[in-house]
């Protein structure tokens, strides 16, 4: 029903139509609807009626599938206004439905009218489907009618455009892949000139491109179509049309467009680059569409200097800036190109690079890659590409038989020059990998990583050639530190605890914690093996500090059951000794905890004494400031001297049990640990000997004067538990 006041349709005057109305085609709108005084209404309340300057054209359906046969023969309607409920009470809906799913019309704008509002509700319809309004017919006066038409047919016209320019665009994207190529600038040029005719609705042959280049150097023709095509590449200067030359001359001098006697464009870009566009149109332009083409305009001008820059992305991303060579994503990319010839691939990498930087600084070390930049491509013909991969690791991708370990090795035989008068002699590692079949670039510089870790680990300064069992091994590793690292979160890691025996009165004045992985399975993964793990990969850390925090706990739940000065010993990394704050976060454990640190030993390897003596004698004084013991692990099989061992001012050494139970204390009776015991005594140094298998060797040892021992002839170790039973029986059997 209508309001009292308001009929259904309340017609208007008859706009007048203008002369050249029929050069401009009409909107069509597309009545669906199964009552035929519905039609009639309808056109008759839009009647002469114009909506941005265009008349209506209207086709009629009284049904659904009228409405469809219509929509496959024409793709070019503006707007469906459609009945809700005509042969059933969702018709309307299933219509819209076919028109957006089945046949993918999505420019057309769509209006539901419905006399039975009930049948589908009006927010569950514009929340279910691609509808611009849906209104009762009661509302639609003729004024709202118009309304709501004139919006739908606004927004057709819009989708329209946008999709008149989508060739154009995509044209232009595509060339954002491409830039990398010498013809990238070139097809983002072809859809300047697809995308502005699109925009002006003229034909691709009415469009010439021109950029500029260097200072001093004249602008050329980058993109021409149609009968113009002939002057691509040529210089602007040379162009035979004159008039065409001196519109895009202007539009480059003046940096400005000229919309006289044709349409001239200009696009400006990074620095002096810009490009310049020439579109013969005799007719004049609207004020909208000059509006238009100036935002255009605007937007791919920054479309242009984001091309640019993208250009010199690119260049960065496959050289190196330093030494102006190739980078590791060109050195991928040659790999992957699969050229004949080359198949071979070596990582080369500079020795003791980082002390060169660390103790000069790094404008010296920055010149020193220079120069080994230098020396490499000098070494090697143009047929073998020379990259910095980073740091100082260069790649090599070439024959065979200029890539061979001699080759390599003469690389760096004489010094290089950093400076005048100032020869530097450098020395490389490498790894090598010959190509048998085609591989991607990323496997096979892996491969060749793993080879130059093997050769730093067992052949510095040398060239090892990669081999599978290398990237096996490799692959192993990282496999078990995964592992590890789950074991450690999931606290499958555990400590047992060796006893330390007086061996003079038997005893127990102490026990090493020792750390054990048990994998879930059952298997027993050996701590030589694990620990160089958890130490390359940093992992130590943490599980240094649950070792530490948990042999401390262990050590007070033994509080009265062993004498005060029983200790328990922990060995220490060297990577834990390397960490900034690890005397500070140590002692912080050991105050959290609550023990005295005369109840603590530290325990460390000679290759960690003499790693850094006045670093670690600084830490060594701040545990030895509260009371912990330092005790030298393995002593004798290692290299430090007697020197270290006096200003470490260690407490006690550890003799290994090499010289006790091995084969050495066969071969020499004792010899080596007897002179370990005399030197100690000579220092006043405390002893303890591990490895004490046989009662006979603890009888020597006591003779020679050792103090302590450590061993299976006592106990293996045990965990907490085992631990105290043992010690309840050895006390027993000792009292």
């Amino acid at each position: 029903m209508t309001g009292r006041d308001e009929e259904v349709f309340t017609f208007m005057e008859e706009p007048s139509i203008p002369a050249n109305h029929s050069a401009v085609p009409a909107w069509r709108i597309l009545l669906v609807d199964d009552e035929p005084d519905v039609h009639a209404a309808t056109q008759l309340a839009l009647k002469n009626m114009e909506i941005e300057g265009r008349t209506l054209e209207f086709f009629h359906a009284y049904s659904a599938q009228q409405a469809i046969d219509l929509l496959q023969r024409h793709d070019d309607f503006a707007v469906a206004l459609v009945d809700v409920v005509m042969g059933t009470n969702d018709e309307g809906l299933q219509l819209v439905r076919h028109i957006r799913e089945d046949l993918q019309q999505h420019a057309i704008r769509l209006i539901l009218r419905t006399g039975q509002p009930g049948y589908a509700p009006e927010i569950d319809t514009i929340r279910q489907f691609d509808i611009n309004d849906y209104k009762t017919k009661s509302e639609l006066t003729q004024v709202r009618l118009f309304t709501s038409l004139t919006m739908a047919v606004r927004s057709y016209a819009q989708i329209c455009q946008l999709e008149s320019s989508r060739q154009g665009l995509e044209q232009i994207l595509a060339a954002t892949t491409q830039l990398s190529k010498p013809a990238g600038l070139k097809k983002f040029a072809s859809g300047i000139v697809t995308q502005l005719c699109a925009l002006l609705r003229v034909k691709a042959e009415c469009l010439v491109c021109a950029a500029t280049q260097e200072p001093g150097t004249p602008s050329y023709i980058l993109a021409a179509a149609g009968h113009y095509d002939s002057w691509i590449g040529m210089s602007l200067h040379d162009i035979p049309d004159q008039r065409v030359k001196s519109h895009l001359t202007q539009a480059l001098e003046h940096q400005q467009h000229d919309f006289n006697d044709g349409i001239s464009l200009y696009f400006p870009g990074r620095g002096p680059q810009a490009l310049a566009a020439f579109i013969d149109m005799s007719a004049p332009l609207q004020d909208l569409e000059r509006g238009l083409l100036e935002v255009f305009c605007s937007n791919l001008a920054v479309a242009f200097e984001n091309l640019q820059l993208y250009l010199d992305i690119n260049d960065l991303a496959y050289r190196d800036a330093l030494v102006h060579l190739p980078n590791r994503n060109a050195l991928v990319s040659a790999i992957d190109a699969h050229p004949s010839g080359k198949n071979a691939v070596a990582l080369l990498d500079l020795d003791n690079f980082a002390d060169i930087n660390s103790i000069l600084d790094d404008s010296y070390g920055d010149a020193v890659l220079q120069m080994a930049a230098a020396r490499l491509r000098d070494s090697f013909s143009p047929e073998t590409l020379v990259t910095r991969m980073g740091s100082d690791l260069f790649g090599l991708f070439g024959p065979a038989e200029q890539l061979t370990p001699q080759r390599i090795a003469q690389v760096f035989a004489t010094p290089i020059e950093v400076s005048a008068g100032d020869p530097l002699r450098l020395s490389a590692t490498a790894g090598l990998v010959l190509l048998k079949d085609t591989q991607p670039g990323v496997a096979v510089l892996k491969n060749a990583g793993a080879a130059l870790k093997q050769a730093k680990r067992f052949q510095r300064g040398k060239t090892m050639i990669f081999e599978a069992t290398q990237a096996d091994a490799a692959r192993d590793r990282i496999q078990m530190l995964n592992r590890l690292r789950a074991s450690f979160s999931e606290e499958h890691l555990f400590l047992h605890y060796q006893p330390f025996v007086s061996l003079d009165n038997g005893q127990v004045v102490g026990a090493e914690c020792l750390l054990r992985w048990k994998t879930p399975d059952g298997e027993f993964i050996p701590p030589d093996y694990f620990i160089p793990l958890a130490e390359q990969s940093g992992l130590m850390i943490p599980i240094g500090e649950w070792v530490f925090r948990t042999a401390l706990k262990w050590r007070k739940s033994l509080t009265g059951k062993v004498d005060p000065e029983f200790r328990v010993a922990v060995n220490v990394s060297h990577v834990q000794f390397a960490e900034p704050d690890f005397v500070t976060r140590f002692l912080a454990i050991l105050d959290d905890v609550g023990i005295p640190g005369s109840q603590l030993e530290i325990e460390l390897t000679e290759s960690v004494a003499i790693s850094n003596i006045e670093r670690l004698s600084t830490r060594l004084d701040a545990f030895r400031a509260r009371g912990i013991s330092i005790a030298m692990d393995d002593f004798g099989t290692g290299y430090s001297s007697l020197s270290v061992i006096q200003r470490l001012q260690v407490d006690r050494l550890k003799i290994d049990r090499s010289f006790i139970s091995g084969e050495q204390s066969v071969n020499d009776c004792f010899g080596i640990a007897r002179t370990v015991i005399a030197l100690a005594r000579h220092l006043q140094v405390a002893t303890i000997a591990e490895g004490i298998e046989t009662d006979a060797q603890r009888t020597a040892l006591l003779a020679s004067g050792c103090n302590e021992g450590q061993g299976y002839l006592f106990s293996r170790p045990l965990d907490a538990d085992a631990f105290e039973q043992w010690l309840a029986n050895w006390q027993a059997d000792y009292q």
